[in-house]
């Protein structure tokens, strides 16, 4: 009898059921990553591009898991992209200073938290990316508000029907699902994939003018 065969049989009801239902989730999430668009990731690719070019800030803030997403984006786009001889992104993430994003929702409402942050520091043509699994994420929306303000650029990452979020991003790139978990997945997948492309695009640019703002190493020197 073949290994695999015995195991299963040594399997209970409820263990059966966990294999099935894990089965099902990978093949679901499987079909919602399959339903983002290319030309979603590509047009956040040039906005994300044009930023590097300017040399301009990006901004990135979410709740919850897209708050971890958040955090960890803006760590890729400061270190993963890194190419020798080209100078670096300059990525903040809204939800990294602890102290002032509780004393703006304590004092001024949890909406407040992200937005009152992003009034210190926020220039034209900055580029502020929200991302909120439901698109409706109050603080998020604040946020994109006053970057169209103040003449920034917005990128949105959302899920479900797309929310407000839509309406407030120059581009966004919807996850086509109903499922939290899966949402957040995919923005996991978008944002290494976007890192992925962005290294492959600024080896094709100029190397930088400014030696002591060029990276001395590649972040993936094998690739």
């Amino acid at each position: 009898m073949a290994e695999n065969t015995k195991r299963v049989m040594a399997l209970d009801g409820q263990e059966l059921a966990a294999e099935q239902w894990s089965a099902d989730y990978l093949r679901g999430f499987g079909e919602t990553l399959a339903g983002v668009q290319p030309e979603e990731l590509a047009a956040a690719v040039g906005l994300l591009m044009a930023a590097w070019r300017r040399r301009a800030r990006v901004y990135v803030c979410g709740n919850g898991g897209s708050a971890a997403i958040a955090s960890h984006f803006a760590g890729d786009l400061n270190k993963g992209t890194n190419i020798a001889g080209r100078h670096r992104f300059r990525a903040i993430s809204l939800v990294d200073n602890t102290p002032a994003l509780m004393a703006w929702s304590n004092d001024d409402g949890y909406e407040s938290g992200m937005v009152e942050q992003l009034r210190n520091f926020v220039e034209p043509n900055d580029l502020v990316v929200g991302i909120s699994g439901s698109g409706n994420s109050a603080n998020v929306l604040r946020a994109l508000e006053l970057a169209r303000l103040a003449g920034a650029h917005t990128l949105g990452f959302c899920g479900f029907s797309g929310g407000e979020l839509l309406a407030l991003s120059d581009a966004a790139i919807h996850v086509p699902s109903d499922s939290m978990e899966q949402v957040e997945d995919a923005f996991s997948v978008i944002c290494h994939c976007l890192l992925y492309t962005l290294r492959r695009c600024i080896r094709q640019e100029p190397e930088s003018d400014n030696p002591l703002l060029a990276s001395r190493v590649d972040a993936y020197p094998s690739e």
